[in-house]
């Protein structure tokens, strides 16, 4: 089943949920113009919050939308998020770095949707099994945390070895490209970097002009923020600070004892690198971005961005 026939919306697009970046306004653009949005829970600090902005997009639309959760133990706001996602009953959730298997079992109830994301084969066939209702295939073409296989191998092996629906996610730019990776058996597409420059995006506008500046060469993976592969612009602080884990990093990231505390700490700090960089203009900018890029060439309103993009998409189908 291709997503738009699973959500109900016109197109198979999901805005995908871009940390510190996603907002409200965002949602609401993107809704009004056929695609659905998810937007990560940890843009916002408090659950009250989180609760305004749900309520808030709510009010405005009966459009579907979602909300991405870091499972991961290392999240100590994972708990609380989930019930919130679960008493307020966001359309899905979409999770991320950890087993899925308690917000399958207690979104399943509610008709709450769990898509998670993926990497691989042997991933997916466990959040099959956990009973998720899609994949989100990360590909090695993703912005922010990426994958190793390239979009159309990985469409073919989770296509070929599992019932899910897969949404293909990293390096679509255009709406041919969505075209191209529903040929390949996707069932929709989750698209980011393109949306970065939008208007409404709360972000400085150096951010926004170096989406245009810069282009798919200059994307680098790091290590060095998140303890896994992040991909960056790659700016002259990111070239001077290199894009590898030192050694006292590898070590905590390799230490059974410590590699649980590790990684809190060491995405503590890389998200606080992260932070400063997209709301305050300093030396050290550290944007996140994916080799969609390429395809950002001005700062425009979401709603066109989206209507770009789908016209586009509708135009290949012919």
């Amino acid at each position: 089943m291709t997503l738009d026939k699973l959500l109900g919306i016109d197109y198979p697009v999901i805005v995908a949920p871009m940390f510190l970046i996603s907002n409200t306004k965002m949602v609401k653009a993107a809704l009004a113009n056929g695609v659905t949005v998810a937007f990560p829970a940890l843009n916002y600090r408090t659950d009250q919050e989180l609760r305004a902005a749900i309520q808030e997009i709510k009010a405005a639309s009966n459009k579907p939308f979602g909300v991405n959760l870091i499972v991961n133990k290392s999240n100590p706001k994972y708990k609380p998020q989930l019930k919130t996602l679960l008493e307020l009953k966001v359309d899905y959730i979409i999770t991320s770095l950890g087993s899925p298997r308690e917000v399958i079992e207690q979104c399943k109830p509610l008709g709450i949707k769990v898509f998670c994301d993926v990497v691989d084969l042997k991933y997916a066939k466990v959040v099959e099994a956990l009973g998720a209702d899609a994949v989100i295939a990360v590909n090695n073409r993703a912005g922010g945390h990426a994958g190793n296989i390239s979009p159309q191998e990985l469409i073919r092996q989770l296509t070929e070895n599992c019932s899910l629906p897969v949404i293909s996610a990293g390096g679509i730019g255009k709406g041919e490209q969505l075209k191209e990776v529903m040929d390949w058996g996707a069932a929709g597409a989750s698209i980011g970097t393109i949306f970065i420059a939008c208007e409404e995006a709360d972000i400085t506008p150096e951010y926004k002009q170096a989406m245009i500046d810069y282009g798919e060469k200059d994307i680098v993976r790091t290590t060095k923020l998140s303890g896994s592969a992040l991909t960056v612009i790659n700016t002259p602080y990111v070239h001077q600070l290199g894009t590898k884990a030192n050694l006292l990093e590898w070590i905590l990231n390799n230490n059974k004892t410590l590699k649980k505390y590790a990684k809190m700490i060491i995405a503590l700090r890389g998200m606080k690198a992260v932070e400063k960089a997209a709301f305050g203009a300093t030396y050290k900018t550290v944007w996140c971005a994916g080799p969609a890029i390429e395809y950002v060439n001005s700062i425009r309103p979401m709603a066109d961005i989206v209507k770009t993009l789908t016209d586009e998409y509708e135009a290949a189908l012919v």
